[in-house]
Formats: C-alpha cells, structure tokens, sequence
C-alpha cells in the first residue's frame, strides 16, 4: 500500500510541475463551456494554482482516513495523532540546527527590546493563521497578564514596565468577525494588509510577524512588505513566518518578493503534508503557534527577570528552559496527546451520532475558550457546514454551538477575546477597495465581505451560557455536550449547572481536561453523580509553564483530531482530502479545481474503470476548472443540488459522463452523489488489493 500512496503522491507533483495549467485545452466531451470566470482563473489566475505546494499533498499516514475511522474510530482518531509526529521532527530540526535555532533567539531578543522600549508586537494572518494571531493576542498573552494581576509581583512590573500587557496585538484579515467565518475575497487582496496594519496604529518600530501556512497567501505577503516600507532596512521589525519550503514557493511571484526581501527577517517552518490535504488549521498552524508561543514566552522570562527575582518568575510559571529545549520538549506533549486516542473516540462517536441524528452540539468552555472557538469555527470552511448562528436566525443551521459562562453576548465577547470587538470600519476601507482592486470578481467579492465586517457584527453573535440562549438553543434530547476544562481551572458553578442540565434534558455531555495535574476530585465527583455515565478525557501535559503553551497547543490537537474524525464519520472527507471544501477565495478554487482532476484521474487509472471501458484520456486541469465553475452556478440553481458541495458533484458528474460517453448531466449526478456520497460512488474502483482510488 506504501509504495501506491507514494506513487500517487509522485504523480500529483509530477503533474501540476510538468503540464501548466493555462496549456492544458478543454476539450468539449463533458459539453461543458468554460465561462468567463473560469477562462480568467486559467488564464490569469496561475498564481493561485498551488497543488504543487507541499501542504497540498495527500499524507500516507491518513490515506485512506475515511475508511479506516468508519471501521474503527480509535484507529482513525489514532492516524490523525500520528501525523503530528512530523511536528516533532520539524521542531527537533529547527532546535538542532544552529542557525535556525539562532534565528528564533534572535526574534526573542528583538521582542525583549521593543517591549523594553515602549514598541508593540503586531501578529498578523489569514484564516487559521489569524485565528493563530488572535489566539497568541487573546488565548496566551492577555490571559497570562490577567492571572498575573492577582500577583504581588505585578506592582513591580507595572512599576517598571506600565500598560506591558496591551503591548500586544493579533489580527486576522477582516477584523474579529472574521473570526466566525471568512470574509469573501479578503485573503487575496494585499493592500488589505496595509490598511489593517494603519488601523491597528503600527508604526515604524514595533515589531510585524505575518504568519501564513502555505506561503503565499497575499494579504500577509502585505502586511510584511508594508511593515517593510515602515521600517526600512532594519529586518528585525518585520518577520515572515510559513509552512512550505522555499523551492515550492519560488514559482510564485508574490511569494519571491517576501524572499528576495533581504528588510524581511524569514522563519521557515515546513511540516510536510498535513493530515487532511490542504487542512494547515492542523500541523502548520500548530508548528508555527507553538514556536512563536516559546519564543514570545522566552523573551517575557527575559524582561520580567529585569525586576523579579527567581522565585517569583517561577510563581508566574516561568522555567530555565531554553527555545531549543522547549522545541525538543514538544516531542512529550504529542506523545502524551496521542496516547489518548483510545479515550477520544467516545466522544467522537457520540456527536458523530448526535448529528446523524439531525441533533446538534454545545461546548462551554472557560479558560478553554479560544482554542474552543477557533476550532469549531474552522469546521465551517474545511468541512462545508454552516457558521455560527446569528441571535436573530429563524431556525439553527449551525450543527454547533459554543457557550462560556457571561451573563450576555457583549460580555462573551470580552471573556473570548480579552479586549474590545474590533471591525473593520467602512470609512478607511471602502475607498481603496471600490478604486484600488482592479480585478472585477475579486472587488466584487470584497465589497460584499466589507458589508459584513463592522462593529456591529458583534452584537450577531451570543457565545454567553445565559437564560437567553438556553431559551433559544438550549440542549435537548439526542444533543451531544462538552465540558472543556484548561490549565489550572477552578470547577466552577456554572460548570455544575451546565452539566446537570444538559443530563436533565436527555443529551450525551463528556468531559474533556487537560492540565498540567490530573482531574479535581470534585469535577470527577459531580460527572458521577449524573444519571448517565459520563466519557472522561483527561491528558496531563506534566510541564507548567506562564502562558499555558502546552496545554493549550495539546487541547489544540485533541480537538482537531476529534472535529476532524467526526467529520470523516459523517462522510465530509473521501480518504483523506476535503472534498466538501467551499471554493470561496482564489486558492480554494484552485484547490477544488485539483480535488476534481486528482480523484477523476485516479478513478480512470484504475484496473476496475479500464477493464469496463478501457483507457480514458485524463482530465485536464482547464476541464477541471471549467466543471467547478459550471458546478457552482449549478449548485445554486439546480433542483436538489444545493446541498451538495462542489467538488464532489464535479467527480460524480465527470465519472458518469465520461463513463456514458455522453455530456455532463448535472441533475443525474445529484442523484447518484445523494444517493450514498462520493466515499460510496469510487468504492467500485477500489484496486485488487482492497485499497480505494484516492
């Protein structure tokens, strides 16, 4: 089986080096006409055909993910958790490494002194590595501050350092309403980086660290040349942090002119395929979270030691471990995230269920409450389901739901992100779209997401666990719960009251923990006394350390492998590719478009489809294209499709089209695709050996 994966791994590779894309003619079999968009995404748009990145390869571990967590869903959670095993070795490189090594102990040192100084640290990405921005801002720096304030050591520090703890910033493209979802068209305009960096007050001596997974996602390539511009040939105000070696990226304009720039400090972290094809909310985003989360903790040990003794740093939770020690310390905690899988699957299975059922699910979360969010928000892009629900929907869309313990909306608010809820104000925007952006889908687009990116956006949105929402959403029977406890967390009585009533109503709630001590003993004692036994899945991350890094960053792979398997049951995933991608900005056509060429190809290289119809010209990419496109429009218009994603109406459609000789006929597709998904439709193409066309 290894020697076929790495042999389909080599030919898509092969392919997207050896055929340009806007080379590739679209003959007329599937009588479709590519429409105006498709021939400008083809013609124009190359820079947004990445299938060859590294990130958007299949990994061997989790080929064939559908099949195996539908067999077992323990030995699928179990190939998710391995995958962060390259991780491991990516951090143990960059710790063995001299000069990478240096590089990180230089950006600590850079931090130290632009804190010393007065300056602010700006942390800025798209999609998940904004999420990441955010997470750095409200899930590790402003909550270290808030548990500091109850510390006698925090007259001292405000002494000598004052207003230290609003000193740094993380943002994502659109402002915090991206947060919920993406907004359409935003990532692929770099001038939206500039304008985000003018509204957040950067200037000239703080610190810009422009986070992207894949390397060349354009507005974080401009937010760093802006940061560039302002502060000129120093490159240690402006860092460029990505996921992909520098080979694959090279034949990408926008991408050579960050790596050209000798202004921009870069901090190459390549982790290799991620476990979900083209997923980095898993390994990409975890390697870069936790080495910018050391080297942020390392350099606030080096100032704090300025006025506080040994002993009160180690109060704070401050060790001597160095960067290259913490790096090789990521080892344990995989480990230890890993060896839960076991436990995992319960609660997997369970909401699994809830949602077969037509149910849905709710997790309330305290300290837990930012790496909660970002993952089940992520959901909504990477698996094709609905985003949150708004206060005013007519009837839940969402499948989930995530609560904290506030008394209303503005104060979940607070508690998520440890700040005001900041939008993206029309004023500044508007002008630069409406006369800057010359590509006419990609303004059109942007226009649309600006309407939705205010301040008023806040006021949409009710994370609080209060009488309003229990009235609105509140559990019901079938419903699957979580309670998810972080770090040092007191068992809280609205914890009590939660779990008491999501029992009292007949839902499924487990109990999700990871701390550096095992369960309290009263936690354990009221999940007991519940009428129905209660799933426990404790991990102990043994090393304390200030920001809480490692528990959070390990709640982080739980709660993606968990999220990520229960999508894979509910067969949102076909081997281990997001075929239920939604293709709402530039890359993820591109990526959609290489989804219906690979798994088309795939199936027409098969023993089973040349023995029933012998051998078959391969789809060409500009085919592929042309079909999303028309899939799109289709899916919106056709009766009966608009449930079904994309891509996977697109293979359906060209398979049967190709297999009849016949044009494409969108509405006999449907029909096969809801008749028992994509995973069901390729299983005749499985090979000799039982192993199924990817």
């Amino acid at each position: 089986m290894a020697n076929r994966i790495m042999r389909n791994l080599s030919f898509l590779v092969m392919a997207s080096a050896a055929v340009p894309a806007a080379a590739q003619p679209a003959p007329n079999r599937l009588g479709i006409a590519p429409s105006a968009q498709s021939q400008d995404f083809v013609a124009n748009k190359q820079q947004f055909q990445l299938h060859s990145l590294l990130t958007e390869q299949r990994h061997p571990r989790s080929f064939d993910l559908s099949t195996r967590i539908a067999a077992d869903t323990a030995d699928g959670l179990a190939a998710l958790l391995s995958v962060d095993e390259d991780i491991t070795a990516a951090l143990q490189g960059v710790a063995d490494d001299p000069a990478r090594l240096a590089a990180l102990e230089a950006a600590s040192r850079d931090i130290t002194r632009a804190l010393r100084d007065g300056h602010r640290l700006y942390f800025y990405g798209t999609g998940s590595t904004g999420r990441l921005a955010e997470t750095i801002e409200s899930g590790l720096w402003r909550p270290f501050w808030q548990r500091t304030a109850a510390s006698p050591a925090m007259a001292k520090i405000e002494a000598r350092f004052p207003g230290l703890g609003e000193r740094v910033r993380g943002e994502i493209t659109g402002g915090d309403r991206a947060l919920i979802a993406s907004l359409e068209g935003f990532e692929d305009i770099p001038e939206i980086g500039r304008l985000q960096l003018q509204d957040n007050g950067i200037r000239p001596q703080d610190l810009v660290f422009a986070v992207t997974e894949g390397g060349e996602t354009s507005a974080v390539i401009g937010t760093a040349l802006a940061a560039a511009d302002q502060a000129g040939a120093d490159a240690r105000r402006t860092w460029f942090v990505y996921n992909n070696p520098d080979a694959v990226l090279r034949p990408f304009e926008r991408s050579r002119r960050v790596l050209d720039d000798a202004r921009i400090t870069k901090i190459p972290l390549p982790t290799g395929p991620q476990a979900i094809t083209g997923s980095t909310r898993m390994q990409a985003t975890t390697t870069s979270l936790y080495v910018l989360g050391v080297v942020l903790e390392d350099a606030t040990r080096a100032l704090l030691r300025e006025v506080l003794t040994g002993d009160e740093l180690a109060a704070l939770g401050f060790n001597d471990a160095g960067i290259g020690d913490r790096l090789r310390g990521f080892a344990a905690i995989q480990r230890t995230t890993a060896a839960a899988a076991p436990k995992l699957a319960a609660w997997t299975d369970r909401e699994a269920a809830s949602y077969a059922a037509g149910r849905h699910a709710t997790y309330l979360a305290t300290r837990a409450l930012m790496p909660v969010f970002v993952d089940v928000t992520e959901r909504a892009p990477t698996f094709r389901l609905s985003p949150l629900d708004t206060v005013n929907a007519p009837e839940r869309r969402s499948w989930i739901q995530v609560w904290t313990p506030s008394a209303d909306g503005a104060q979940a608010w607070q508690a998520l992100l440890h700040r005001p809820f900041h939008g993206l104000d029309k004023a500044l925007y508007l002008p630069p779209f409406e006369n800057g952006i010359q590509d006419p889908y990609l303004r059109e687009a942007a226009l649309r997401g600006l309407s939705n990116a205010g301040d008023e956006q806040q006021a949409l949105y009710d994370l609080s666990y209060s009488p309003a929402n229990v009235q609105r959403s509140g559990p019901q029977a079938g419903d699957a719960g979580a309670l998810i406890l972080l770090g040092d967390e007191a068992h809280a009585d609205a914890n009590r009251a939660w779990l008491h009533a999501f029992a009292a109503a007949g839902a499924e709630p487990v109990l999700v923990s990871v701390s550096a001590r095992p369960v309290a003993s009263d936690v354990l004692a009221d999940v007991a006394a519940l009428p129905r036994a209660v799933p426990v899945i404790a991990v102990t991350v043994a090393q304390r350390d200030a920001f809480e890094l490692n528990q959070t960053i390990a709640l982080k792979m739980l709660i993606n492998a968990h999220s990520t398997g229960v999508m894979a049951k509910r067969g949102r995933v076909v081997g281990n590719t997001m075929t239920s991608v939604q293709p709402g900005n530039l890359k993820l056509i591109g990526r959609a478009t290489w989804l219906i060429l690979s798994h088309v190809n795939a199936v027409l290289e098969t023993p089973a489809w040349r023995e029933a119809g012998g051998s078959t010209t391969p789809l060409g990419y500009a085919e592929a294209n042309a079909v999303l496109f028309e899939a799109i429009e289709q899916r919106r218009n056709a009766p009966g499709a608009g449930s079904l994603p994309e891509v996977e109406l697109s293979v359906v459609a060209v398979l049967d089209a190709l297999k009849a000789g016949a044009p494409i006929d969108w509405n006999a597709a449907a029909t096969h695709l809801r008749a028992g998904g994509l995973s069901r439709y390729l299983a005749p193409y499985a090979t000799a050996t039982g192993e199924r066309a990817p």
